[in-house]
């Protein structure tokens, strides 16, 4: 089964609201057994469980060390991960974890930097995702290894957007002029996140705030939410939902299902729609009246936009979602030819498992710098019905996705505010504020004002 586009953001509990004192293990409790490790995934479905044991089986033969794998869901994470810790029982290995998560196990000296940086040095640097790295990064140090990624996207009606002339909405004023031209006859301009309680609409905003280079805090960490850039990025998003799309809170289901319904010519989602668009999963198919005849209508008739830039973007940005491996601190020594080995030889079949959302960021190996690309490419996605996204989309869209993960961007992770972020993700100010501008009850200027008052307490107390 596919994830949703919150898939990767739901450690949104800082360890320090565990209510788990955290202790760290230390180099000099090194674990002593090399030939066992413990690995820790956040894939916890049981189709890709039982893929990452077939992974590992092989990993296990070549090498003879035991993994002990434990599926843990990413709910459950913080608090069990500051219960491992407090008792002196971490794991060796952590996996598919969010920036957020990442940056969160910083915080609490719970990483090994040494050893991840040592890996991807290993591994070849030059192969990664330069993007990837940074936001894996922290002052120089090498927090995590990243493995793959997602960004958000803006899907359109090509046939639409043709027919009326306009060109690919990839700018403010190009999504401005379209959502109004195209608002009419049953469809609506866009349909975007609203609903205040929902990660889902802080990853819609701040993808498009991201394009008009509003940051969450400076590199000191002051937040500057009320930026002028930000509060362009308030009205921008306050004009669309209130003026060309859909009434009422909007969440991740219902923006999907009224694209999937042929009622509006853009949406903003991850790229974990693609398989769903091509009809490649019975539970979410496309309804559109084209559609009863041709399932892959919608497919066809779509574009994708990855980056976007606004007025005051100095680049085209996208938000961007980097799972990575880590090793802990006092992991045993196989811990980090484990992760070699899911970022080599066990790598495809690990992206493998949902090819849709999960863009490789390592590309490939010295030896061929496209190689684990090439093979993403070729990946069967879908569940009920698997095929490659390149059949259905062709090589250009694919190849755009690939180029993805070098443009993403995220919020606070560059100014060192990861506990910040993951703070905010739990109590969610920024949507909460934006719900007032999309429901007319504040301006944009009100509303990033309240955004900021409202991340400062939080700051507080994180801090």
């Amino acid at each position: 089964m596919s994830s949703p586009p919150t898939r990767s953001l739901a450690l949104t509990l800082i360890l320090a609201l565990a209510g788990v004192g955290v202790v760290s293990c230390g180099d000099d409790a090194q674990k002593s057994d090399s030939s066992q490790i413990t690995v820790w995934s956040l894939e916890d479905v049981a189709d890709r469980v039982n893929a990452t044991k077939a992974i590992i089986a092989d990993y296990t033969a070549k090498t003879g060390v035991k993994v002990n794998l434990v599926a843990v869901n990413e709910d459950q994470f913080p608090s069990l991960i500051a219960s491992a810790a407090a008792a002196g029982d971490l794991p060796d290995v952590v996996g598919s974890v969010s920036l957020a998560g990442i940056r969160t196990l910083a915080g609490n000296d719970l990483l090994h930097p040494d050893a991840n940086a040592k890996i991807v040095d290993k591994l070849g640097r030059d192969t990664f995702s330069a993007r990837a790295l940074e936001l894996a990064s922290d002052d120089g140090k090498q927090l995590a290894v990243p493995s793959d990624g997602w960004g958000q996207l803006l899907v359109y009606r090509k046939d639409l957007f043709a027919a009326a002339g306009l060109p690919a909405p990839d700018t403010y004023d190009r999504i401005a002029a379209a959502a109004a031209k195209l608002n009419t006859g049953g469809v609506a301009g866009i349909t975007a996140a609203t609903a205040p309680g929902d990660v889902f609409t802080q990853q819609t905003f701040e993808h498009l705030a991201l394009a008009n280079n509003c940051q969450l805090t400076d590199d000191s960490g002051a937040v500057k939410l009320d930026s002028p850039e930000c509060v362009e990025a308030f009205r921008f998003y306050g004009d669309l939902v209130r003026n060309h799309s859909v009434k009422g809170a909007q969440d991740v289901d219902t923006t999907r299902a009224t694209y999937f319904a042929g009622k509006a010519a853009m949406v903003i989602w991850s790229p974990f729609i693609l398989d769903e668009l091509a009809g490649l999963r019975n539970d979410a198919r496309p309804t559109c009246l084209q559609c009863q005849a041709d399932p892959t209508f919608l497919a066809k008739n779509s574009g994708f936009v990855t980056a976007i830039k606004g007025p005051n973007g100095t680049e085209p940005a996208q938000y961007g979602e980097i799972s990575s491996w880590a090793v802990l601190d006092g992991a045993a020594d196989p811990a980090s030819s484990f992760v070699e080995y899911m970022l080599s030889d066990g790598y495809p079949r690990w992206f493998g498992m949902s090819p849709e959302g999960r863009v490789p960021v390592r590309k490939g190996t010295p030896q061929d710098k496209e190689k684990f690309l090439t093979a993403w490419t070729t990946s069967p996605a879908g569940v009920d019905t698997k095929k490659p996204l390149s059949q259905v989309y062709g090589d250009d869209v694919l190849a755009t996705l690939r180029r993805s993960p070098d443009t993403f961007a995220r919020w606070g992770l560059p100014q060192g505010q990861g506990k910040l972020v993951g703070a905010i993700l739990g109590e969610l100010p920024v949507p909460k504020a934006l719900a007032d501008v999309a429901g007319g009850k504040s301006d944009a200027a009100a509303a990033a004002a309240r955004a900021r008052k409202d991340v400062e307490a939080i700051a507080k107390g994180v801090n």
